[in-house]
């Protein structure tokens, strides 16, 4: 059985248009406070992920505490892709693309703190990668120039440091066998990718009393971290200190 629906007599009153502003701005807001609520939800989370990534980086034997202070202000995450984002602040390595990889955070620190850092410090370092190390050392103070051999990392390292406020590194698409004679002598300069030898022209930029760090050894054999030290006179001294794995420093552009 059908049933037969009234006939309106009159047009239904409209909604002031006023009530239906109100009616979307709260809809959008209620639709968006969830993904707003995430951002700082997610970032209190990796600030407990990278503190705990220091306490491990401090009990494994790095006590600088200017060291220690720049790991727990920078953040890490956003120096790594987005896919392995969930393990931004475990102590290993990590892929950034082009075969090459952000470095464990340990090795991160211990280099960091050899190289003796300080406010004014004139800091070189070979293999920007993501820019992760620039950004730890731009954090104590120092004034960083990194050099990059794949032009596609040079330019994303380049916007995310600028981006997020590291205006002390400068960023160069180079080969960092050539070091950057225009900015030399270095107070210190650091290498991120393992060398066959210790490049002739980067201990000719190190400063008098610099330091400079760079692993020595091939991509498949035994790879040594080796410290080098300036004396007054400009003499230098090596220092082999624990076996290392990194990625192959390269020479010709990318």
């Amino acid at each position: 059985m059908s049933v037969m629906q009234p006939r309106l007599t009159q047009a239904p009153p409209r909604a002031c248009p006023v009530v239906w502003c109100a009616i979307l701005v709260v809809s959008l807001l209620a639709g968006a406070a969830p993904a707003a609520q995430a951002v700082p939800a997610r970032e209190a989370r990796f600030a407990k992920e990278r503190d705990a990534m220091v306490r491990l980086i401090e009990k494994n034997g790095v006590r600088d505490s200017a060291t220690l202070a720049a790991l727990r202000s920078v953040p890490r995450h956003r120096f790594v892709p987005e896919e392995h984002l969930g393990r931004a602040y475990g102590d290993h390595p990590l892929p950034i693309g082009y075969g090459q990889t952000i470095s464990q955070p340990y090795i991160v620190g211990y280099m960091t703190e050899l190289l003796g850092p300080r406010p004014g410090m004139r800091v070189l370092e070979v293999g920007t990668g993501s820019g992760y190390q620039a950004a730890v050392l731009a954090a104590i103070g120092c004034r960083v120039y990194t050099v990059e051999i794949f032009e596609a990392l040079a330019s994303s390292s380049r916007r995310r440091l600028r981006e997020l406020g590291y205006a002390s590194v400068t960023v160069r698409h180079g080969d960092g066998n050539e070091g950057w004679p225009e900015e030399a002598p270095f107070d210190a300069i650091i290498v991120t990718a393992a060398a066959g030898y210790i490049p002739p022209k980067l201990i000719e930029q190190l400063h008098p009393r610099g330091r400079l760090l760079i692993p020595v050894g091939s991509v498949y054999g035994v790879q040594n971290l080796i410290l080098v030290e300036k004396d007054a006179k400009g003499r230098a001294r090596t220092q082999s200190l624990l076996p290392v794995r990194f990625v192959p420093m390269l020479s010709g552009l990318r």
